[in-house]
């Protein structure tokens, strides 16, 4: 397996854009530039006017000087995505290797010479998921709509076009003739509520914004979906609502899978924030009740690990795109290691209490990406 370089100048557009991001909730740590040409030497801030003081201006708080060189615009984009002067080379060693040392540091109160976790979860997110991309993730998936299904499904709606023409003929004949209307008026609903599904399946298809690998119940008994989709059509107007959504999305789902882990694999980073909430119960459950420890310190430990986690996934997807089998067992076995480290430093645990936390944590860890894949499979099959 390969990953397409093809992919790699959209995942360094995402990762300008994760870099933007972080940048706009995390603060400037540059110095004052020096007075070489090119470069302003005004006594007052050119946004605000305020009487210069020191190297940024304290009312709002933009740099003293500002400069105009072709240099120092590259020197602002580098800076821009990585954080390059300080902040990124000193948070990421200790992130790496000494986790506990940088969350308890950030807690505390030492900010200025780190990059602050929401800035690192959201810089990180961005530009793991563009390079995950360009690699190929766990295998290109394309959508794809087989042609004979579509010809299938174009057949069924035909059909249940000449049924429902033929129903309401029958009806407007038996309301002259003075007989009763229940039961046609039940089977014409019933066809109508079908054709409703297989139109939505069939335009999903052309346009592959749901999963529509759907045969008819005469094509084989494999893929009933469409029979699914139907008896979901018609529940839906009695009281089994939740029931007859999930039986739909699970026909979905079996329908063509493919589809469905592309649409994830594309999706995920969108949604990647839920994992913080997700994941702040547990943390909380390793320490209940605790006045020493609040839940600022459990949200700051949660969103530093998650920001490694994720770098360790995109090692795994190098690993597996290029089959580098250090690169997929090496994440595997240092996660845990890290939250280790993580927990006895940050809450400075002996190593019996980090160790129990450490594996009571990672079942939590588990049971939240579980919620975190159930919720996103849900919202893109439903979309």
């Amino acid at each position: 397996m390969t990953g397409d370089f093809s992919d790699i100048p959209e995942a360094l557009g995402e990762s300008v854009q994760g870099g933007m991001a972080a940048r706009a909730v995390e603060p400037d740590a540059g110095g004052l530039i020096d007075g070489r040409d090119g470069h302003t030497h005004e006594q007052a801030c050119l946004n605000c006017g305020t009487v210069l003081m020191g190297a940024h201006c304290h009312s709002c708080g933009q740099r003293a000087h500002i400069h105009r060189t072709l240099r120092a615009f590259l020197h602002d984009l580098v800076h821009g995505v990585l954080h390059f002067e300080g902040k990124f080379w000193r948070t990421l060693p200790l992130l790496a290797w000494r986790p506990g040392t940088l969350i308890r540091e950030y807690i505390d109160g030492k900010r200025a010479s780190y990059i602050s976790p929401i800035a690192l979860f959201l810089f990180t997110v961005f530009v793991s998921f563009a390079l995950f991309n360009a690699t190929g993730g766990f295998g290109q998936i394309e959508p794809s709509v087989d042609p004979a299904t579509r010809a299938r499904m174009e057949a069924s709606v035909a059909e249940t076009n000449s049924d429902i023409a033929e129903l309401e003929e029958e009806l407007n004949t038996a309301r002259q003739a003075g007989q009763p209307l229940q039961g046609i008026e039940e089977r014409l609903s019933e066809a109508r509520a079908g054709k409703e599904v297989l139109t939505g399946l069939l335009a999903a298809s052309t346009d592959g914004s749901s999963i529509v690998k759907i045969t008819t119940p005469e094509a084989d008994d494999e893929g009933g979906a469409v029979s699914a989709g139907v008896t979901a059509a018609r529940d839906d107007s009695g009281s089994d609502l939740v029931g007859a959504w999930l039986r739909d999305t699970w026909a979905k789902a079996k329908a063509n899978p493919k589809l469905l882990l592309y649409k994830l694999q594309t999706n995920a980073y969108k949604l990647s924030w839920l994992l913080i909430p997700l994941s702040l119960p547990f943390v909380w459950l390793m320490f209940p009740f605790s006045r020493k420890f609040r839940m600022y310190d459990h949200t700051v430990l949660v969103t530093y690990s998650i920001s490694f986690m994720t770098m360790l996934v995109v090692v795994a997807s190098f690993g597996i795109a290029y089959e580098i089998v250090p690169l997929i067992v090496g994440p595997l076995l240092y996660a845990p290691f890290h939250l280790y480290r993580s927990l006895r430093g940050a809450y400075s645990l002996t190593r019996f209490g980090a160790l129990v936390r450490t594996i009571l944590l990672s079942i939590g860890c588990w049971a939240s990406m579980m919620l975190f894949s159930i919720i996103m499979i849900s919202i893109v099959i439903s979309g």
